[in-house]
Protein backbone atom coordinates (compact mmCIF):
# COMPACT_ATOMS: atom_id res chain seq x y z
CA UNK A 1 0.00 0.00 0.00
CA UNK A 2 1.22 3.13 -1.40
CA UNK A 3 1.93 5.88 1.76
CA UNK A 4 -0.44 8.68 1.96
CA UNK A 5 0.47 12.43 1.26
CA UNK A 6 -1.02 14.65 4.16
CA UNK A 7 -0.95 18.72 3.18
CA UNK A 8 0.36 19.57 6.62
CA UNK A 9 -0.25 23.79 7.30
CA UNK A 10 0.69 24.79 10.25
CA UNK A 11 -1.09 28.27 10.87
CA UNK A 12 0.23 31.12 13.04
CA UNK A 13 1.29 31.36 16.43
CA UNK A 14 1.95 27.63 18.54
CA UNK A 15 1.13 25.98 14.94
CA UNK A 16 4.41 25.25 14.35
CA UNK A 17 5.08 23.56 17.56
CA UNK A 18 1.98 21.73 17.83
CA UNK A 19 2.32 20.07 14.85
CA UNK A 20 5.47 19.04 15.02
CA UNK A 21 3.91 17.33 17.85
CA UNK A 22 1.79 15.53 16.60
CA UNK A 23 4.11 14.22 13.38
CA UNK A 24 6.28 12.92 16.22
CA UNK A 25 3.57 10.81 18.07
CA UNK A 26 2.30 9.68 14.37
CA UNK A 27 6.17 8.39 13.95
CA UNK A 28 6.03 6.68 17.36
CA UNK A 29 2.88 4.65 16.66
CA UNK A 30 3.98 3.50 13.18
CA UNK A 31 1.94 6.01 11.21
CA UNK A 32 3.69 5.79 7.43
CA UNK A 33 3.50 8.79 5.30
CA UNK A 34 4.83 11.85 3.29
CA UNK A 35 4.59 15.32 4.49
CA UNK A 36 3.83 18.58 2.25
CA UNK A 37 3.91 21.95 3.67
CA UNK A 38 1.25 24.66 2.45
CA UNK A 39 0.79 28.30 4.03
CA UNK A 40 -2.21 29.34 5.20
CA UNK A 41 -2.97 32.46 7.81
CA UNK A 42 -1.85 35.16 9.23
CA UNK A 43 1.59 34.64 8.24
CA UNK A 44 1.02 33.72 4.67
CA UNK A 45 -0.75 36.84 4.36
CA UNK A 46 1.74 39.05 5.71
CA UNK A 47 4.52 37.52 3.50
CA UNK A 48 2.23 37.26 0.21
CA UNK A 49 -1.04 39.37 0.60
CA UNK A 50 -3.70 36.17 0.86
CA UNK A 51 -4.37 33.99 4.10
CA UNK A 52 -5.50 31.43 1.36
CA UNK A 53 -3.16 30.84 -1.53
CA UNK A 54 -3.91 29.05 -4.23
CA UNK A 55 -0.97 26.68 -3.85
CA UNK A 56 -2.11 25.24 -0.49
CA UNK A 57 -5.75 24.98 -2.21
CA UNK A 58 -3.46 22.76 -5.01
CA UNK A 59 -2.47 20.73 -2.85
CA UNK A 60 -5.03 20.22 -0.90
CA UNK A 61 -7.16 18.86 -3.93
CA UNK A 62 -4.32 17.04 -5.11
CA UNK A 63 -3.91 15.02 -2.31
CA UNK A 64 -7.13 15.00 -0.31
CA UNK A 65 -6.22 15.14 3.22
CA UNK A 66 -5.01 17.99 5.47
CA UNK A 67 -3.10 18.46 8.66
CA UNK A 68 -4.16 21.81 9.75
CA UNK A 69 -2.53 23.86 12.63
CA UNK A 70 -4.53 26.61 14.51
CA UNK A 71 -5.17 30.32 11.86
CA UNK A 72 -5.32 33.99 13.36
CA UNK A 73 -9.34 34.91 13.68
CA UNK A 74 -8.13 38.89 12.93
CA UNK A 75 -10.95 40.50 12.11
CA UNK A 76 -9.92 42.80 8.89
CA UNK A 77 -9.62 46.32 10.19
CA UNK A 78 -7.50 44.21 12.71
CA UNK A 79 -4.97 42.79 9.94
CA UNK A 80 -4.84 46.34 8.34
CA UNK A 81 -4.01 48.21 11.42
CA UNK A 82 -1.08 45.66 12.57
CA UNK A 83 0.41 45.52 8.69
CA UNK A 84 0.65 49.56 8.60
CA UNK A 85 2.36 49.17 11.88
CA UNK A 86 4.59 46.42 11.35
CA UNK A 87 5.98 46.84 7.80
CA UNK A 88 8.59 44.59 6.27
CA UNK A 89 10.41 43.82 2.96
CA UNK A 90 7.87 41.55 0.69
CA UNK A 91 5.07 42.28 3.08
CA UNK A 92 1.29 42.54 1.58
CA UNK A 93 0.33 46.41 1.50
CA UNK A 94 -2.64 47.71 3.49
CA UNK A 95 -4.28 49.10 0.74
CA UNK A 96 -5.21 45.67 -0.23
CA UNK A 97 -8.68 43.88 0.45
CA UNK A 98 -7.53 43.07 4.15
CA UNK A 99 -6.94 39.97 6.31
CA UNK A 100 -9.66 37.43 6.48
CA UNK A 101 -10.16 34.01 8.41
CA UNK A 102 -9.60 31.62 5.93
CA UNK A 103 -10.90 28.41 7.36
CA UNK A 104 -14.19 29.26 5.94
CA UNK A 105 -13.41 30.01 2.43
CA UNK A 106 -11.03 26.62 2.74
CA UNK A 107 -14.19 24.53 3.34
CA UNK A 108 -16.25 26.05 1.07
CA UNK A 109 -14.07 25.74 -1.99
CA UNK A 110 -13.26 22.36 -0.62
CA UNK A 111 -16.55 21.20 -0.42
CA UNK A 112 -15.89 20.69 3.23
CA UNK A 113 -19.46 20.24 4.18
CA UNK A 114 -19.63 18.54 7.58
CA UNK A 115 -17.24 19.82 10.69
CA UNK A 116 -16.95 16.59 12.87
CA UNK A 117 -16.20 17.56 16.78
CA UNK A 118 -15.96 14.91 19.15
CA UNK A 119 -15.73 16.08 22.36
CA UNK A 120 -14.82 13.27 25.56
CA UNK A 121 -13.66 13.66 28.79
CA UNK A 122 -9.99 11.86 29.68
CA UNK A 123 -10.55 10.43 33.21
CA UNK A 124 -8.83 12.52 35.82
CA UNK A 125 -8.49 15.75 33.54
CA UNK A 126 -8.66 18.24 36.75
CA UNK A 127 -10.58 20.50 34.25
CA UNK A 128 -13.23 17.99 33.53
CA UNK A 129 -17.09 19.25 34.56
CA UNK A 130 -17.65 17.97 37.86
CA UNK A 131 -21.66 18.04 39.28
CA UNK A 132 -23.10 18.04 42.99
CA UNK A 133 -24.95 14.94 43.62
CA UNK A 134 -28.02 13.91 45.85
CA UNK A 135 -25.86 13.70 49.15
CA UNK A 136 -23.83 16.71 48.93
CA UNK A 137 -20.69 14.93 47.04
CA UNK A 138 -19.47 15.20 44.02
CA UNK A 139 -19.40 13.10 40.82
CA UNK A 140 -17.44 13.89 37.25
CA UNK A 141 -19.78 12.42 34.48
CA UNK A 142 -18.29 10.18 31.28
CA UNK A 143 -19.18 12.23 28.43
CA UNK A 144 -18.86 11.23 25.02
CA UNK A 145 -20.38 13.36 22.22
CA UNK A 146 -19.99 13.99 18.34
CA UNK A 147 -21.53 17.07 17.48
CA UNK A 148 -22.00 16.94 13.38
CA UNK A 149 -22.66 20.42 11.78
CA UNK A 150 -23.49 22.00 8.14
CA UNK A 151 -20.16 23.93 7.60
CA UNK A 152 -20.14 26.17 4.73
CA UNK A 153 -23.94 27.06 4.24
CA UNK A 154 -26.38 29.27 6.87
CA UNK A 155 -24.72 32.22 8.43
CA UNK A 156 -21.79 31.15 7.06
CA UNK A 157 -22.07 31.69 3.59
CA UNK A 158 -20.96 34.79 4.02
CA UNK A 159 -24.14 36.26 1.93
CA UNK A 160 -24.23 39.58 3.57
CA UNK A 161 -24.59 43.14 3.09
CA UNK A 162 -23.41 46.39 4.59
CA UNK A 163 -25.85 48.94 3.44
CA UNK A 164 -27.62 46.69 0.80
CA UNK A 165 -27.61 47.66 -2.90
CA UNK A 166 -31.27 48.58 -3.99
CA UNK A 167 -31.86 45.50 -6.07
CA UNK A 168 -31.29 43.78 -2.27
CA UNK A 169 -33.25 45.63 -0.82
CA UNK A 170 -36.20 45.87 -3.57
CA UNK A 171 -36.56 42.24 -3.48
CA UNK A 172 -36.60 41.64 0.18
CA UNK A 173 -39.60 43.58 0.87
CA UNK A 174 -41.31 41.38 -1.07
CA UNK A 175 -41.52 39.70 2.24
CA UNK A 176 -44.06 40.89 4.37
CA UNK A 177 -41.53 40.98 7.41
CA UNK A 178 -39.80 43.45 5.91
CA UNK A 179 -42.36 46.41 6.41
CA UNK A 180 -40.90 46.42 10.13
CA UNK A 181 -37.47 47.99 8.65
CA UNK A 182 -39.32 49.75 5.51
CA UNK A 183 -38.25 53.08 7.30
CA UNK A 184 -34.89 52.27 8.25
CA UNK A 185 -32.52 53.97 5.47
CA UNK A 186 -30.12 51.25 3.85
CA UNK A 187 -27.04 53.27 5.01
CA UNK A 188 -28.17 52.26 8.79
CA UNK A 189 -29.02 48.19 7.59
CA UNK A 190 -26.77 45.09 7.59
CA UNK A 191 -28.49 42.19 6.10
CA UNK A 192 -27.26 38.72 6.68
CA UNK A 193 -28.51 35.78 4.93
CA UNK A 194 -28.82 31.92 6.29
CA UNK A 195 -28.77 30.15 3.13
CA UNK A 196 -29.50 26.20 3.36
CA UNK A 197 -29.79 23.97 0.06
CA UNK A 198 -31.26 20.41 0.52
CA UNK A 199 -28.47 18.19 -0.32
CA UNK A 200 -26.46 19.76 2.19
CA UNK A 201 -28.96 18.93 5.07
CA UNK A 202 -29.20 15.73 4.01
CA UNK A 203 -25.22 15.41 3.72
CA UNK A 204 -24.74 16.10 7.19
CA UNK A 205 -27.67 13.85 8.70
CA UNK A 206 -26.45 11.08 6.19
CA UNK A 207 -22.77 11.49 8.26
CA UNK A 208 -24.13 11.84 11.61
CA UNK A 209 -26.71 8.62 11.64
CA UNK A 210 -24.16 6.63 9.95
CA UNK A 211 -21.56 7.62 12.41
CA UNK A 212 -23.60 6.94 15.41
CA UNK A 213 -24.51 3.52 13.93
CA UNK A 214 -21.23 2.58 13.42
CA UNK A 215 -19.61 3.46 16.52
CA UNK A 216 -22.96 2.44 18.58
CA UNK A 217 -24.63 5.41 19.66
CA UNK A 218 -27.88 5.37 21.41
CA UNK A 219 -29.28 8.13 19.72
CA UNK A 220 -29.02 11.25 17.39
CA UNK A 221 -30.45 14.66 18.51
CA UNK A 222 -31.15 17.94 15.59
CA UNK A 223 -30.51 21.19 17.62
CA UNK A 224 -31.72 23.93 16.00
CA UNK A 225 -34.55 26.44 16.45
CA UNK A 226 -37.35 25.38 14.20
CA UNK A 227 -40.11 27.74 16.08
CA UNK A 228 -38.57 30.79 15.14
CA UNK A 229 -36.13 30.09 12.28
CA UNK A 230 -39.00 28.16 10.79
CA UNK A 231 -38.16 27.92 6.63
CA UNK A 232 -34.47 26.22 7.20
CA UNK A 233 -34.71 25.18 10.35
CA UNK A 234 -37.86 23.20 8.95
CA UNK A 235 -35.31 22.10 6.07
CA UNK A 236 -32.69 20.80 8.47
CA UNK A 237 -35.29 18.79 10.48
CA UNK A 238 -37.02 17.35 7.31
CA UNK A 239 -33.60 16.19 6.26
CA UNK A 240 -33.10 14.60 9.25
CA UNK A 241 -36.39 12.81 9.51
CA UNK A 242 -35.85 11.47 6.36
CA UNK A 243 -32.18 10.15 6.57
CA UNK A 244 -33.71 8.33 10.38
CA UNK A 245 -36.04 6.51 8.17
CA UNK A 246 -32.92 4.29 7.34
CA UNK A 247 -31.99 3.95 10.94
CA UNK A 248 -34.83 2.82 12.50
CA UNK A 249 -33.14 1.55 15.80
CA UNK A 250 -31.65 4.89 16.21
CA UNK A 251 -33.92 7.24 17.39
CA UNK A 252 -33.64 10.87 16.31
CA UNK A 253 -34.75 13.85 18.89
CA UNK A 254 -35.49 17.46 18.51
CA UNK A 255 -34.28 20.30 20.40
CA UNK A 256 -34.23 23.62 20.41
CA UNK A 257 -30.90 25.59 20.70
CA UNK A 258 -31.35 27.69 23.91
CA UNK A 259 -32.77 24.65 25.40
CA UNK A 260 -29.64 22.55 24.62
CA UNK A 261 -27.44 24.90 25.91
CA UNK A 262 -29.49 25.61 29.29
CA UNK A 263 -29.31 21.93 29.94
CA UNK A 264 -26.42 21.19 28.93
CA UNK A 265 -24.80 20.63 32.36
CA UNK A 266 -27.60 18.16 33.66
CA UNK A 267 -27.20 14.72 31.74
CA UNK A 268 -24.27 15.47 29.32
CA UNK A 269 -23.35 11.64 29.49
CA UNK A 270 -26.65 11.28 27.97
CA UNK A 271 -26.12 12.95 24.90
CA UNK A 272 -25.01 10.93 21.90
CA UNK A 273 -24.89 12.31 18.16
CA UNK A 274 -25.84 15.75 17.49
CA UNK A 275 -26.56 17.72 14.17
CA UNK A 276 -26.65 21.19 13.56
CA UNK A 277 -26.51 24.16 11.15
CA UNK A 278 -23.09 25.98 11.05
CA UNK A 279 -23.69 28.61 13.75
CA UNK A 280 -25.74 26.61 15.89
CA UNK A 281 -23.16 23.74 15.89
CA UNK A 282 -20.70 26.39 16.38
CA UNK A 283 -22.52 27.17 19.75
CA UNK A 284 -22.97 23.67 20.89
CA UNK A 285 -19.61 22.04 20.04
CA UNK A 286 -18.11 25.00 21.97
CA UNK A 287 -20.39 24.22 25.23
CA UNK A 288 -19.63 20.74 25.47
CA UNK A 289 -15.84 21.57 24.55
CA UNK A 290 -16.00 23.64 27.73
CA UNK A 291 -16.80 20.26 29.77
CA UNK A 292 -14.86 18.00 28.73
CA UNK A 293 -11.76 20.28 29.38
CA UNK A 294 -11.41 22.96 26.96
CA UNK A 295 -9.90 23.69 23.46
CA UNK A 296 -6.76 21.95 24.07
CA UNK A 297 -8.37 18.22 24.75
CA UNK A 298 -10.34 18.35 21.31
CA UNK A 299 -10.05 18.21 17.65
CA UNK A 300 -12.14 18.28 14.41
CA UNK A 301 -12.41 16.91 11.34
CA UNK A 302 -13.90 18.86 8.44
CA UNK A 303 -15.52 16.64 5.83
CA UNK A 304 -16.18 16.40 2.01
CA UNK A 305 -16.58 14.33 -1.12
CA UNK A 306 -13.28 14.90 -2.14
CA UNK A 307 -11.03 16.19 0.78
CA UNK A 308 -10.68 15.99 4.46
CA UNK A 309 -8.77 18.35 6.70
CA UNK A 310 -8.37 18.17 10.56
CA UNK A 311 -7.41 20.47 13.25
CA UNK A 312 -7.60 20.97 16.69
CA UNK A 313 -10.03 23.50 18.52
CA UNK A 314 -7.85 25.93 19.72
CA UNK A 315 -6.38 29.38 18.32
CA UNK A 316 -2.98 30.07 17.84
CA UNK A 317 -1.79 31.81 20.99
CA UNK A 318 1.05 33.77 19.77
CA UNK A 319 2.26 34.35 23.20
CA UNK A 320 2.77 30.32 24.10
CA UNK A 321 4.41 30.52 20.00
CA UNK A 322 7.10 32.61 20.86
CA UNK A 323 8.32 31.12 23.56
CA UNK A 324 11.45 28.66 24.74
CA UNK A 325 10.84 26.21 25.64
CA UNK A 326 6.82 26.24 24.51
CA UNK A 327 4.28 25.64 27.11
CA UNK A 328 1.42 24.74 24.59
CA UNK A 329 -0.66 21.78 25.30
CA UNK A 330 -0.13 19.60 22.29
CA UNK A 331 -2.78 17.12 22.82
CA UNK A 332 -5.62 18.85 21.06
CA UNK A 333 -3.44 18.46 17.78
CA UNK A 334 -2.38 15.28 18.38
CA UNK A 335 -6.46 14.19 18.58
CA UNK A 336 -6.26 15.92 15.16
CA UNK A 337 -3.63 13.79 14.04
CA UNK A 338 -5.95 10.85 15.66
CA UNK A 339 -8.84 12.12 13.60
CA UNK A 340 -6.91 11.72 10.37
CA UNK A 341 -5.78 8.46 10.76
CA UNK A 342 -9.57 6.98 11.64
CA UNK A 343 -10.70 8.96 8.16
CA UNK A 344 -7.48 7.14 6.74
CA UNK A 345 -8.66 3.32 7.70
CA UNK A 346 -5.63 3.72 10.86
CA UNK A 347 -8.03 3.09 13.23
CA UNK A 348 -6.33 0.83 15.64
CA UNK A 349 -2.84 3.26 15.53
CA UNK A 350 -5.59 6.02 16.35
CA UNK A 351 -6.68 3.92 19.46
CA UNK A 352 -3.63 3.24 20.55
CA UNK A 353 -2.52 7.32 20.42
CA UNK A 354 -5.64 8.33 22.83
CA UNK A 355 -4.96 5.17 24.64
CA UNK A 356 -1.37 6.73 25.67
CA UNK A 357 -3.12 10.36 26.05
CA UNK A 358 -6.09 8.56 28.48
CA UNK A 359 -2.95 6.83 30.29
CA UNK A 360 -0.72 9.74 30.79
CA UNK A 361 -3.89 12.43 31.75
CA UNK A 362 -5.31 9.87 34.29
CA UNK A 363 -2.52 9.17 36.17
CA UNK A 364 -1.76 13.04 36.72
CA UNK A 365 2.32 13.17 37.02
CA UNK A 366 2.35 15.03 33.96
CA UNK A 367 0.36 18.12 33.25
CA UNK A 368 0.75 21.20 30.96
CA UNK A 369 -0.20 24.33 31.98
CA UNK A 370 -4.11 24.37 31.44
CA UNK A 371 -4.66 21.68 33.11
CA UNK A 372 -3.00 23.15 36.45
CA UNK A 373 -5.08 26.12 35.86
CA UNK A 374 -1.46 28.41 35.13
CA UNK A 375 -1.39 30.94 32.76
CA UNK A 376 1.52 29.16 30.36
CA UNK A 377 4.93 31.01 31.01
CA UNK A 378 7.86 28.90 31.27
CA UNK A 379 8.89 29.97 34.99
CA UNK A 380 6.04 27.41 35.54
CA UNK A 381 7.79 24.23 34.92
CA UNK A 382 9.18 25.35 38.28
CA UNK A 383 5.22 24.90 39.56
CA UNK A 384 4.76 21.33 38.25
CA UNK A 385 3.48 22.04 34.55
CA UNK A 386 5.69 20.29 31.62
CA UNK A 387 6.61 22.04 28.26
CA UNK A 388 4.43 21.04 25.01
CA UNK A 389 7.92 18.73 24.33
CA UNK A 390 7.38 17.10 27.17
CA UNK A 391 3.91 16.44 27.37
CA UNK A 392 4.91 14.73 23.85
CA UNK A 393 7.64 12.69 25.64
CA UNK A 394 4.98 11.32 28.06
CA UNK A 395 2.61 10.09 25.46
CA UNK A 396 5.37 8.57 23.27
CA UNK A 397 6.71 6.67 26.63
CA UNK A 398 2.98 4.91 26.84
CA UNK A 399 3.42 4.43 23.05
CA UNK A 400 6.67 2.62 23.50
CA UNK A 401 8.28 2.66 26.78
CA UNK A 402 11.82 4.32 26.97
CA UNK A 403 11.45 5.96 22.65
CA UNK A 404 10.82 9.45 23.73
Amino acid sequence: MSKPTIVTMPGDGIGKTVLAQAKRVLGAVGFEGRYVEAEIGWEAFAKGGEPLPQRTIDLLTEHGVGLLGPVTTRRRHEGLTALESQPSEGQASAAGPGYYYPTIELRQRLNLQVRVRPCRTFAGNPLNFIRRTSDEGFEEPPIDVVVFRQSTEGLYSGVEWTNPPTAVREALETHEKMAAFAEVPSEELVIACRICAKQACRYVCEKAFAHAKEHGYQSVTLCDMPLVIRQSAGMLEQAARDVATDYPDIPLRLTDIDTQMMWLTHNPEDQGVIIAGSTFGDIVSDGFVGLVGGQGFTAAANLGPDCAIFEPSHGPNPTLGSQEPSMANPIAMILAACLMLDHLGEGELATRIRSAIAEVVEEGKVRTYDMLKLRGRPEELSQGAVSCDEMTDAIIDRLWPGAA
